[in-house]
């Protein structure tokens, strides 16, 4: 009996271990999204804004 509550509780803290790095890795995944994403809109938009500015001429 004692076998089977013992392998329980190393199922427990096997599974909170992975949460732990499964959480670790969305927080670090969201923070570079984060700065991505900010990176990549000034830069393209900057872009494409003087790409835009270029073709008014054509339609004045």
């Amino acid at each position: 009996m004692d076998s089977k509550g013992q392998t329980s509780a190393e199922f427990i803290l096997l599974f909170g271990g992975i949460m732990v790095v499964v959480l670790l890795v969305i927080y670090m995944y969201n923070n570079y999204v984060s700065d991505l994403s900010g990176e990549i809109s000034s830069k393209e938009v900057k872009e494409f804004n003087s790409q835009l500015n270029s073709l008014e001429r054509y339609f004045e």
